[in-house]
């Protein structure tokens, strides 16, 4: 259980930092999964940094659980 939530928060964390950077650069347009969503299309830089925190938030949190 919990190398499945470090790998659920890497991915999540990674899809924020990916989208941030196309955001802002340009690159990573593949992986932006935020702006293929058209709800959010109006907020993408908010939703990515959510996406940063939430997946940092959820790796922390797989470290207090035991085996």
């Amino acid at each position: 259980m919990k190398k499945l939530c470090e790998s659920v928060g890497f991915i999540v964390f990674i899809q924020g930092v990916a989208g941030l950077l196309h955001e802002w650069t340009g690159w990573f347009r593949l992986w932006a999964v935020v702006r293929r969503m058209e709800f959010l299309s109006g907020y993408p830089v908010f939703v990515n940094i959510v996406l940063v925190v939430a997946g940092a938030s959820v790796m922390v949190a797989a470290d207090r659980l035991q085996e």
